[in-house]
């Protein structure tokens, strides 16, 4: 599974995708996979009280990575609290499942469970 922050033309990159660009209007045409490089925390929060299926505490992060001198940001959950600061370096790590499928009112199978979570490096 890939992690893709999108593309226009004109090099403006976002997360997640839209089909058209948020800063120009211009339809987004490339991806870039944000898998496999290092993102910085800006901020983070740990939620007490999920929705059901998700882990509690839920640790969330908004990261912040540098793509071909354009920024983008992405929120997602962290892997620990543990030692985790502002301005952290974290890697998107695979997670078959961001939250139990048998828990809530979706059925399993109408749904795509897994992502990423990020790592403090």
């Amino acid at each position: 599974m890939s992690f893709d922050a999108h593309r226009c033309p004109n090099g403006h990159v976002t997360y997640p995708g839209h089909t058209r660009c948020p800063e120009c209007g211009e339809e987004q045409t490339g991806t870039i996979d944000l898998a496999e490089r290092t993102g910085t925390v800006v901020t983070w929060t740990t939620a007490t009280a999920t929705p059901p299926g998700v882990r509690e505490p839920n640790h969330l992060a908004i990261v912040e990575f540098e793509v071909e001198g354009e920024s983008v940001r992405a929120l997602g959950q962290l892997t620990t609290a543990d030692g985790v600061e502002i301005g952290d370096d974290v890697e998107p790590v695979y997670a078959e499942e961001l939250r139990d499928p048998e828990a809530g009112i979706r059925e399993p199978d109408s749904h795509e469970w897994d992502g990423y979570r990020f790592e403090p490096v």
